[in-house]
C-alpha cells in the first residue's frame, strides 16, 4: 500500500468546481476525462481524438472503445453526456462563493451522440478553448447520480486506473484497475492520509511510515535532500481591485500601486522566499503566458502617476482582508501596506473571519477599494472571461473594462490554431501589465516529499499530484 500523508482530505461531488490540489490528485485517480493537461496543451484520454469547426463552437470527440466503469456498465459516448449535461446543472460546478461555474460555458450546449463511440457537442457560444473545461469534466457513471445529489460522497464510480475501496473522514483507500486504456499505474493502491501538521508529515516520510508527503514546509523540507521536490503552483495570489468607484477607477491609480511594489521584498518578508513574483494576470505554467520581465517596482514613475490622479499630497485606500486563503493575506496586507506608504498611499485594513461569507461579499461586488484574493483556474481564458471582461461581469470581476483587452478576448474566443490563439493571449498578457486589473504579487512555492531518489519526477502543470504517474514506491503496511 502507497501512503500519501497530505493536510486536507475532501472528497466532494465530482461535477463541483474545484482547483484544490487535494481533491484533485483524488479525483484524477478515480475518473477519467476526456482530454488530459500536459504543459500548457492537451492529449488524449478518454476522448482518442476529436475536431473542432471553424467557428470553435462544434466540438465532435472519439471515444476510446470496450471501457467500462467500476460499476460494470460501460462509459460510453451516452454516458459520457450524460456527465457533462449533470456538470452544466445550475446546481453544479460550485465553488467557494460562485454558482454553476460549468454552465457559463455548457449551459445551453446540444449533447448529440452519434454513435456507441462519438459525441458532438455543440455550444451557444464560441469557444475554441473548450478543453480547459473538459479537462476537469469527470466522467461518472450514471448510476452514482442519485447519492451524490443525495450528497453521498462515497458513491465515487469512475472509469479510472484506481477504484474507490474506503473513505473515512481520516483516509481515503483506492485500489488497482487492471487493463486500464492508460496504462497500468506502477502502484497497487494508493491511501490519501489526512495529516494536517507538516512536520509530522514530514517526519513519517523519514521514517518510512508513507511514501509521499504533501505540502511540506518550505524551508525544513531542505533537511529531505533528494527526496525533497519543489514545484510552482499555478495559483496567484493578488489583490482585486475596485475598478468601478473610487480611486482605483482610475487606470493611472491603478499602474501606480503595481509599480510601487517590491515583489521580491514581499516574497521573502511574508513567506520566507515560498514563492515566485507575478509580474503578469496568469502564471508562467499557464498557456499563452507571456515572456519578459512584466510588471517592474518603479517607485519615481509610481509617485508621478499618483500625482497626475490628484494624490500627490497622499491617498488613503481601504482593503478587505481574509483571515485565511491565503492564510498570510493579514501579514500579506501588513507588509504591503508599508511599502506603499513610501509613495504616499496608506492603507485601511477591514478584516474578515468567515472566508465563505467574506467570497460571497467579494462576489456581490461588495469590497472597499481592493480585497486579497487569489486567482486559481488553470484556463487563461476563464480568467479572463470570468474575472476581467466587463461584457461578461463574472463573479469575481470588479468593474473593470479595457476594450483592448476585449477584442482580444473575441478573436481568442474563434482562433482554434493553439498557436495563433496563444499569441492573442500573449498580447493581452502585455496590455494588462500597462492597464492592470489586479494587483498581481506571486505564485507559491510548494514541496512534495516521495521515498527514494526520482531526479525525473515532475509535478504536473496544475499542482495536482497525479498518482498515475508515481514511480513504483514499495509497500508500506502501518501509517502510525
Amino acid at each position: 500500500m502507497t501512503l500519501i500523508a497530505q493536510p486536507r482530505l475532501k472528497l466532494g461531488d465530482p461535477h463541483d468546481c474545484t482547483d484544490a490540489n487535494d481533491e484533485l490528485t483524488v479525483l484524477h485517480a478515480i475518473y477519467d476525462t476526456l482530454v488530459n493537461r500536459e504543459g500548457q496543451g492537451f492529449v488524449p484520454a478518454l476522448a482518442r481524438e476529436w475536431t473542432v469547426s471553424e467557428d470553435a463552437r462544434t466540438w465532435t470527440f472519439t471515444l476510446q472503445s470496450n471501457v467500462q466503469f467500476h460499476d460494470g456498465t460501460p462509459c460510453d459516448a451516452a454516458a459520457v453526456a450524460a456527465s457533462l449535461e449533470r456538470m452544466a446543472r445550475e446546481d453544479k460546478g460550485y465553488t467557494l462563493g460562485a454558482p454553476a461555474v460549468w454552465r457559463q460555458f455548457l449551459g445551453g450546449a446540444a449533447f448529440e451522440v452519434l454513435d456507441p463511440l462519438r459525441l458532438r457537442i455543440t455550444l451557444t457560444a464560441p469557444m475554441a478553448d473548450l478543453l480547459d473545461v473538459l479537462e476537469q469534466g469527470f466522467i461518472v457513471s450514471p448510476s452514482a447520480f442519485e447519492g451524490l445529489d443525495a450528497g453521498d460522497y462515497s458513491k465515487q464510480i469512475g472509469s479510472g486506473p484506481y477504484r474507490i475501496a474506503q473513505v473515512t473522514a481520516e483516509r481515503i483507500t483506492a485500489t488497482l484497475v487492471e487493463g486500464h486504456f492508460g496504462g497500468t499505474p506502477a502502484n497497487a493502491s494508493v491511501t490519501w492520509l489526512l495529516e494536517p501538521d507538516a512536520a509530522t508529515s514530514q517526519a513519517m516520510l523519514e521514517r518510512g511510515k508513507v511514501q509521499v508527503a504533501n505540502d511540506l514546509d518550505f524551508v525544513a523540507s531542505r533537511a529531505l535532500a533528494a527526496m525533497r521536490h519543489e514545484f510552482l503552483s499555478p495559483v496567484a495570489i493578488i489583490y482585486l481591485l475596485n475598478a468601478s468607484s473610487g480611486p482605483l477607477a482610475d487606470a493611472r491609480v491603478r499602474r501606480a500601486l503595481s509599480l510601487a511594489v517590491d515583489r521580491d521584498a514581499i516574497v521573502e518578508t511574508v513567506i520566507r522566499g515560498a514563492a515566485r513574483p507575478l509580474r503578469g494576470f496568469i502564471s508562467p505554467n499557464h498557456f499563452g503566458a507571456g515572456q519578459g520581465a512584466g510588471a517592474q517596482m518603479n517607485r519615481e514613475r509610481a509617485r508621478t502617476l499618483l500625482a497626475e490622479a490628484g494624490h500627490g499630497d497622499g491617498l488613503v485606500l481601504e482593503v478587505d482582508c481574509p483571515t485565511r486563503l491565503p492564510d498570510e493575506a493579514e501579514r500579506l496586507t501588513a507588509a504591503l501596506g508599508l511599502q506603499l506608504e513610501t509613495v504616499g498611499i496608506t492603507l485601511k485594513t477591514h478584516i474578515h473571519p468567515e472566508r465563505e461569507d467574506y467570497a460571497h461579499m467579494v462576489r456581490r461586488k461588495e469590497i472597499h477599494d481592493l480585497c486579497v484574493f487569489d486567482s486559481s483556474p488553470m484556463s487563461t481564458y476563464r480568467v479572463l472571461c470570468e474575472k476581467i471582461d466587463s461584457r461578461v461581469a463574472g463573479s469575481w470581476w470588479q468593474g473593470y473594462a479595457n476594450p483592448a483587452v476585449e477584442s482580444l478576448i473575441d478573436r481568442g474566443r474563434v482562433t482554434t490554431n493553439c498557436a495563433a490563439r496563444a499569441e492573442i493571449w500573449r498580447q493581452a498578457y502585455v496590455l494588462l501589465q500597462e492597464d492592470p486589473a489586479w494587483l498581481t504579487l506571486y505564485n507559491p512555492l510548494r514541496v512534495i516529499g516521495i521515498a527514494g531518489e526520482h531526479p525525473d519526477f515532475a509535478m504536473p502543470a496544475n499542482g495536482a499530484l497525479d498518482v498515475r504517474r508515481l514511480p513504483p514506491l514499495g509497500e508500506t503496511t502501518h501509517a502510525g
